[in-house]
């Protein structure tokens, strides 16, 4: 029976990771990025999501704002 648990656990715990990427991934677009640079961005958990979008609002071009993040 635990093996079920966890594995549901874990199942779980994936869909939860997917939509905070995928939501990311939406504030990212919406600030400006392509489609290619706020995928790599949104699955990047080490990327400041708040920075990312104030550097586009503040006037920065993706391009750097890529190069800041990284």
């Amino acid at each position: 029976m635990e093996s079920v648990e966890s594995e549901t656990a874990t199942l779980e715990g994936i869909d939860d990771e997917q939509q905070i990427i995928e939501w990311r991934f939406e504030q990212l677009r919406r600030a400006g990025f392509d489609p290619e640079s706020a995928l790599d961005l949104a699955i990047s958990p080490m990327i400041d999501l708040h920075l990312a979008t104030d550097l586009l609002g503040r006037g920065c071009s993706p391009e750097l704002a890529i190069r800041i993040l990284r």
